[in-house]
């Protein structure tokens, strides 16, 4: 299994009145983790969307461990929870400064052509994706 690995600085616009991060700000750095998680596997994302194939998240489960604050750094660990040709499940943990869990979550993924929201085989579409899923797999 392939663990990608990114740290982000909280910003203190990420932040709300309790001065903890705001948690929607959570799931931008879950995306940002699964775009390292796809460069650390050697594709892009964005090359993908050139090809008129974008990636909506079609179930979100988060669990919120410890808040983060401003002026710390997250570490964001991203991985393949499960994965069959078709869906995808990302895990994530994300790490405070000290180690200790802040957030665990999965997000469950499907590729669609977006110029209509008709779904497609990542087995069949990018099979190179999918050697590569396959090997990174939990």
């Amino acid at each position: 299994m392939h663990v990608s690995k990114k740290e982000i600085e909280v910003r203190y616009a990420e932040t709300d009145q309790m001065g903890v991060v705001y948690h929607a700000n959570y799931l931008v750095w879950m995306e940002v983790g699964r775009t390292q998680l796809i460069q650390d596997l050697g594709f892009s994302y964005a090359d993908m969307e050139k090809e008129g194939i974008i990636s909506p998240v079609i179930d979100l489960q988060v669990q919120y461990k410890k808040p983060m604050k401003y002026g710390e750094t997250v570490k964001v660990h991203t991985w393949i929870e499960e994965y069959n040709g078709f869906k995808v499940a990302y895990g994530y943990e994300m790490y405070t400064p000290e180690g200790e869990l802040a957030l665990q979550a999965v997000s469950n993924h499907v590729c669609v052509k977006k110029e209509n929201f008709k779904p497609i085989q990542i087995r069949k579409k990018y099979p190179e994706w999918h050697a590569a899923y396959e090997k990174a797999k939990k």
